[in-house]
């Protein structure tokens, strides 16, 4: 019986043989035309540490800058130098989420789901219709939630790193209190504008120092020929504002770094400075505008105007655009100038803040205690006024002043007052010098091939 089995085991042999061939055959054939017409489904243009940044992931992120500059009317520059300065950012973000993964900082699901249904909440949308939003707008919700993971987890660490870390002496408060003392009602102490950094690494190299004023010289002169100041900060900028068009906004001198403040007392409005270095780099600074204070001197006491307001406020995002944020206000501005509608009853129905159950209630608010965008159409209000729609920061607001009065600021809320104002002076500069020695240190090795194909 085993003799006769052997030509149909050969049999067997054989026919798998050939079908092995033939296969072999055809797979090798595919290789070959797949050499020939080769499709590129993706390619990495950068390693970070242990990571890499993909094509695919440029893009995606391009499309949403490119959304948000638009919609904020920034002029863009040359696609390929928007993508080169989008790539050195995806870099650094790439850095920071790796140093967070490493210090134990996570973002999980629940957290997250909990971040986006406030998000939804806050639009006045269920989470199925905020996501058939998105999706209207061409952005994949599983990407918007990555999104905010990202959002959310560069903020902590930043917390961690550098906010918590920033120290503030007792010294330092009584010499701020000393120097300001003299100030008095109409004082320019409150400026609004816009700058460009370029970076220079830490102990850097005569050559790294001369490349980067380079960097530098080469966005004056397109300043000198005309060029808008937006569209270069984008172009030029290493500040993690560039992307806004290196807008800082309005700013007391107090909060400002001393290097600019020394630099714009110099400047006329729209005037734009000469290079100045700073340990950080080379600063170029636009000033945009000035304005009063609000604090007097009187008989040697320090007099405060204080503003019990209240406001409605509608955040702006990719769900809400700025147009209809500033419809919905103005329609319900239209229904208080009728009587048909109370301040209060509409902030809980529409309003977007955490202020919204108390009916848009703030309380009793000091100067400085608000964004400069809201401090100032407060100011310009009378007693029971409502403002037009109002741009913030946050979105917009219609605010309304209750009451006003002045007295003399305590010396606690003096002292807080002062501590707050040395550390936004300081915050800026502590987390840029942060993200510096951090994209210092990480090994970064760019594809120079397939950035060279992408552009």
């Amino acid at each position: 019986m085993k003799m006769m089995n052997v030509p149909i085991q050969m049999k067997l042999i054989t026919t798998l043989l050939v079908s092995s061939l033939l296969i072999t055959a055809s797979i090798t054939k595919a290789q070959e035309k797949s050499k020939q017409q080769p499709v590129l489904v993706d390619t990495i243009i950068a390693v970070v540490n242990s990571e890499v940044i993909t094509l695919k992931e440029l893009e995606d992120r391009l499309k949403l800058i490119e959304r948000r500059m638009q919609r904020e009317k920034i002029q863009m520059p040359a696609r390929d130098v928007l993508k080169g300065q989008l790539l050195e950012r995806m870099i650094v973000n790439r850095a920071q989420i790796q140093l967070a993964k490493e210090s134990g900082i996570r973002v999980d699901d629940i957290m997250l789901d909990r971040s986006v249904a406030r998000i939804a909440e806050q639009n006045n949308l269920s989470i199925q219709n905020f996501r058939d939003q998105l999706e209207k707008d061409g952005i994949p919700f599983s990407r918007f939630r990555e999104e905010i993971r990202e959002e959310i987890t560069l903020q902590r660490l930043r917390e961690k790193e550098v906010d918590n870390k920033l120290q503030i002496s007792e010294s330092e408060i009584d010499n701020f209190i000393a120097a300001s003392a003299g100030k008095t009602q109409g004082a320019e102490d409150e400026i609004n504008i816009a700058h460009i950094l370029v970076r220079v690494p830490e102990n850097a190299s005569a050559q790294q120092i001369a490349d980067r004023r380079q960097r530098a010289e080469t966005a004056m002169a397109q300043l000198k020929s005309g060029g808008d100041f937006a569209k270069i900060a984008a172009s030029f900028s290493d500040a993690s504002d560039a992307m806004a068009g290196g807008l800082i906004g309005w700013r007391s001198q107090s909060r400002l770094p001393q290097l600019y403040v020394e630099v714009t007392e110099k400047l006329a409005p729209n005037e734009v400075s000469a290079i100045v270095r700073s340990a950080n780099g080379f600063h170029i600074l636009k000033l945009l505008g000035k304005r009063s204070a609000s604090e007097v001197q009187s008989g040697g006491a320090r007099m405060v105007q204080q503003t019990k307001a209240r406001h409605i406020l509608i955040k702006v995002n990719q769900v809400v655009p700025a147009s209809e944020a500033r419809r919905k206000l103005t329609e319900l501005k239209t229904r208080l100038n009728n009587k048909a509608a109370k301040f209060e009853d509409l902030a809980k129905l529409y309003s977007n803040d955490l202020s919204a159950s108390k009916g848009g209630d703030l309380g009793w608010v000091y100067p400085g205690d608000t964004v400069p965008e809201f401090e100032r159409a407060m100011n310009a209000l009378q007693p029971g006024q409502v403002s037009e729609p109002v741009e913030s920061p946050f979105g917009y607001h219609l605010i309304q002043v209750v009451e006003r009065k002045t007295e003399e600021i305590s010396r606690e809320r003096l002292r807080l007052t002062a501590r707050q104002a040395l550390r936004d002076r300081k915050l800026e500069e502590a987390y840029e010098d942060w993200l510096r020695q951090l994209r210092d240190r990480a090994y970064v090795e760019y594809r120079q091939d397939e950035i060279n194909q992408i552009r």
